[in-house]
Formats: C-alpha cells, sequence, structure tokens
C-alpha cells in the first residue's frame, strides 16, 4: 500500500467547485435579478395605475380628453349632507355610495333647462347598454314643492331628493358665471366628486365621459 501522502493542486490550476463557488455571478443573474424587481414594482404600481385611468379618463401630456372638467382634489360627498328621500324621510346622501351617480340641482317646479338635464341624464344612462345599472340619475330639488306628474312619469328611474341649497352650494363647486342649476355633476361609487359638465352640454359627449368612466373602472 503506498504511503504517499495526497496531492495539493498546483499553482495556476483550478482548485475544483469548491474554489468556483466563492466567485461572483455573471452578469446575466445580475440583469435576471434586475428584470425581477422591475416586475414587482409594476405590480405593486398596478392599482395606482388602474386609478388613473378611472378617475383621470386617460389625461396624455398634452392635455385631458375628458369632456367634463375633472374636480382637483375631488369632494367627497359631506357626511352631513342629509337630503329628504321619495318616501318623506331623511337620509344622508352619502348612502347613495357604491354607484356611480349623475347629478342635477334644480327646483322642482323643473323649467326647460332643468327637463333637458334630466332628459340627458336619462338618456345617457341608457345608452350605456348592460353597464347602465351602475349608474344612477339623481335631482337635487332646493325645495319641497311639487313635482309635475308629467316629469314624475318621464322620469320613474330618477332619484328625486330635497337638498338644502346651501349645503350643496358648500359641495358643489360652479364654473365662473354660472349656477349650481346649469350643471350636471359625476359622483364616483366612492362618493367623491370627480367632474362637472358645462351649462348647455352636449349629450354626446357626456356620454363618452360617462363609458370611459365604466370601462376603465371596476368599481361601482
Amino acid at each position: 500500500m503506498s504511503t504517499q501522502s495526497p496531492r495539493t493542486p498546483q499553482a495556476g490550476k483550478s482548485a475544483g467547485p469548491a474554489v468556483m463557488s466563492g466567485q461572483p455571478r455573471g452578469k446575466g443573474s445580475w440583469q435576471r435579478g434586475r428584470w425581477m424587481m422591475l416586475l414587482i414594482a409594476l405590480i405593486c404600481a398596478a392599482p395606482v395605475i388602474g386609478s388613473y385611468f378611472t378617475y383621470y379618463v386617460i389625461k396624455p401630456s398634452g392635455g385631458t380628453t375628458s369632456y367634463g372638467t375633472l374636480v382637483e382634489p375631488q369632494r367627497p360627498i359631506p357626511d352631513a349632507l342629509v337630503v329628504t328621500g321619495e318616501d318623506g324621510k331623511p337620509l344622508k346622501l352619502a348612502s347613495l355610495r357604491g354607484k356611480w351617480l349623475m347629478v342635477s340641482v334644480d327646483s322642482s317646479a323643473c323649467d326647460k333647462a332643468c327637463v333637458t338635464k334630466l332628459y340627458f341624464m336619462r338618456q345617457v344612462r341608457a345608452t350605456q347598454g348592460p353597464e347602465r345599472d351602475r349608474v344612477v340619475e339623481v335631482w337635487l330639488r332646493t325645495d319641497a314643492g311639487n313635482v309635475a306628474d308629467v316629469i314624475e312619469k318621464a322620469y320613474p328611474d330618477t332619484r328625486k331628493l330635497i337638498a338644502d341649497p346651501a349645503a350643496l352650494a358648500a359641495w358643489l363647486p360652479v364654473d365662473a358665471g354660472t349656477t349650481l342649476t346649469d350643471h350636471i355633476f359625476v359622483v364616483d361609487p366612492n362618493g367623491n366628486l370627480m367632474m362637472r359638465f358645462p351649462k348647455d352640454p352636449n349629450p354626446s359627449k357626456i356620454k363618452g365621459d360617462i363609458t370611459k368612466l365604466l370601462k376603465w373602472s371596476s368599481i361601482g
């Protein structure tokens, strides 16, 4: 039997896997780790991106593609804003959260301009097809006067609620030179006022904005 001791590696030759394992990783492994971190960051940012589309309706660097004026910052329905329902009982307006609200403000007498807004809201909702159930038309009446039978029959699905004009004025912003009764407002399902349409609006353009909101949003 040989009594010689095991040979040691000669200088300049590989010392085997034990030595190689101590060397730094290659460039390819570093790049894979970098891409993995980027992917994780994108996944985490997805909710923010979705919210961006939902509330801002695709806002490119050159401006906004929305017809309505975006309300920034968004204004939540005041918790203290109590209205009178169709049944004569008080309820918090915030209780309507969960749906997209198209809101119009007018007196119970409802003149021609008032009827036009109610008509636009009804038609815009109807044109949303299967998505229309996500939208609710709301008429905030500024007094407790009687509503004409012809209006009651023409707009049975419109919520006709009585609200304090002063409370509405504190919540709903208007364009310069206009009043609350000149606009149609949009409230998102989280209860945030987020859009205002101009006086004498184009109903086709209102429809375009509402369609985009419903398309890009999974809420409501």
